[in-house]
């Protein structure tokens, strides 16, 4: 089964990077195939702790060759500090790998998303403002800079010079700020040009290659199905495929190679930015939520809007993704509560919605129809078996489980690397 998948259920920050790390032993390559800078992973490795922004979380496991695929936009500055970040806490970045198909992100995106989302004012999508957005929106138009363009510097001036006659008109006539010059864009970009040569090329080709020796290839999604560009809580989105579908569009690998496709979902649920989210809480409950789970932005240092757990979006993205496993992650943070409330339908304007509904504006109007469950109070963390929880913690992943179609095969107890209980092997 070489092929692996790894989505987010939710809205993201679910735990993708330690369910990437669980695999990395027994894992060949990482790809991440979609988004840039706008997300993070938290891995914990023993008294370790790695906040990653733009690499693929396998780079932290030895033996694993982490690619960046042509899905992906890249921001120059941010790859090398954090490839410097990391070899200087000795970790082996010689074996990273970019597409040549890959999106560069410049100075220009990353003005042009923050003055683009203070001028939709109280209608702003919650942007982190580093670009995304227009970088895609570019590639889109087909006026996007990619990474093999660094090394012609004749076809990469031409390709600033068009984009910026463009951006230049809306930076200086609608948002009042300088124009950019072609020569500091060329000149920032040319700058990384030699440092990152050896790593671009046909990835591909390398993938698919891989595949046929029959190694084991994970493609780590980024962000999650809520926030996907077609599937999500649509303008509240992203500007990437973060479903299953991207990791084929994302990575040049052909759908019919990819064997598995594992769900992460919190047992609770989290947003970060504006847009409809039906089981948010804002009171006492939501700040125990916040305050257990440590809900604030790897990437950001945001404050995480935070929710009971949402069985509809979790069936919904079972269906998007064709999810064939879930990891359960965060069931630590509920420990201690009497009950523990989710949300197994939703109620608009006194009709009963048993899935997420196709109208988004019916979505927003959304409120929870809750379902308790009876919680426990003895720790978990040392849980390394499913009966090793406490009955009423098993009853309720067994009840989250019959709700979401599909079955729940890892169990995260804790923040470590090891504070796992495996129901069903990931890699079989």
């Amino acid at each position: 089964m070489p092929g692996i998948v790894i989505v987010g259920v939710q809205w993201g920050d679910e735990g993708k990077g330690k369910a990437t790390d669980l695999l990395g032993e027994r894992t060949d390559w990482v790809v991440k195939f979609n988004g840039g800078n706008n997300a993070g992973h938290t891995v914990v490795i023993g008294d370790e702790k790695y906040a990653l922004h733009l690499l693929p979380s396998g780079i932290l496991s030895p033996g694993v060759t982490p690619v960046i695929g042509n899905g992906v936009v890249v921001d120059l500055e941010v790859l090398f500090q954090e490839l410097d970040a990391l070899e200087a806490r000795g970790i082996d970045i010689s074996k990273l790998r970019i597409s040549a198909n890959a999106h560069v992100i410049t100075h220009y995106h990353r003005t042009l998303d923050k003055v683009q989302e203070r001028f939709l004012g109280k209608r702003q999508i919650g942007t982190t403002g580093r670009g995304i957005g227009p970088t895609y929106a570019d590639k889109i138009n087909r006026m996007g800079i990619r990474m093999q363009d660094l090394f012609d510097e004749s076809i990469l001036r031409q390709k600033v010079e068009g984009a910026l006659e463009q951006k230049n008109h809306l930076l200086v006539k609608v948002f009042n700020r300088r124009d950019i010059t072609v020569d500091e864009i060329v000149e920032d970009l040319l700058s990384y040009a030699d440092r990152v040569r050896p790593m671009v090329c046909d990835t591909g080709l390398l993938l698919n290659d891989a595949l046929e020796r029959g190694e084991v290839v994970v493609f780590e999604g980024g962000q999650a199905t809520m926030l996907d560009i077609d599937h999500g809580t649509y303008p509240f989105v992203t500007s990437s495929s973060a479903t299953a579908g991207g990791a084929s569009t994302g990575s040049g690998v052909g759908p019919n190679r990819l064997d598995r496709i594992v769900g992460i979902v919190k047992a609770y649920t989290t947003r970060v930015g504006a847009g409809p989210f039906p089981t948010e809480l804002f009171d006492a409950d939501g700040d125990w939520l916040r305050e257990g789970g440590h809900e604030y932005g790897t990437t950001t240092g945001r404050e995480r809007r935070v929710g009971w757990y949402d069985a509809p979006i979790t069936r919904y993205a079972t269906r998007i993704n064709g999810i064939t496993d879930l990891v359960l992650t965060k069931l630590d943070v509920l420990t201690g509560r009497p009950t523990i409330p989710v949300c197994v339908a939703y109620d608009v304007n006194g009709e009963r919605f048993e899935e997420v509904p196709v109208n988004q504006s019916d979505f927003h109007h959304a409120t929870p129809i809750l379902e308790e469950f009876p919680g426990w109070t003895e720790d978990i963390t040392g849980a390394r078996t499913f009966d090793d929880l406490p009955k009423n913690a098993q009853d309720y992943v067994l009840a989250l489980e019959e709700m979401s179609g599909t079955r729940i095969s890892v169990i995260g107890v804790g923040p470590g690397r090891d504070e796992v209980i495996v129901r069903h092997d990931l890699v079989d």
